[in-house]
């Protein structure tokens, strides 16, 4: 099940002259972006339903061929202990939706792409299995 979560992110710059994110939801998430932010804290609550027993911030990198690795943005473990991947994009680019069916033909993990729908169209979130 997916749903849009809205999460206000707020940006300051630290001592050292980088960007921090404030309001993060789990220190496991070094991006801080918007959309992965909230996808994170859907799949904390899904975590908390009893829907899926794990989850991690890049936490597998699958090897597509000589030199060419596809780290999808979440590795979910299923309470059924099914492992799916979900691929967090604002938008897709070729070369992205290209590794991502790559890795959907190599490795038997269920790959999950979420991208926002516009506000215009509803808002909430696009999900294409691969």
């Amino acid at each position: 099940m997916w749903f849009l979560i809205t999460l206000e992110v707020n940006h300051e710059k630290t001592d050292t002259g980088s960007w921090s994110t404030q309001n993060r939801p789990d220190e496991q998430n070094p991006t801080g972006e918007k959309n992965r932010i909230c996808v994170l804290q859907h799949l904390e609550q899904r975590k908390r339903a009893g829907e899926i027993v794990w989850y991690r911030f890049e936490g597998i990198k699958l090897r597509l061929a000589d030199n060419t690795f596809y780290t999808p943005d979440f590795a979910v473990m299923l309470a059924t202990g099914e492992m799916e991947l979900h691929e967090v994009k604002g938008f897709w680019t070729d070369d992205a939706r290209v590794k991502t069916k790559v890795a959907a033909d190599q490795y038997p993990f269920r790959i999950i792409g979420v991208t926002v729908k516009p506000k215009k169209a509803g808002g909430g979130w696009n999900l294409e299995e691969f």
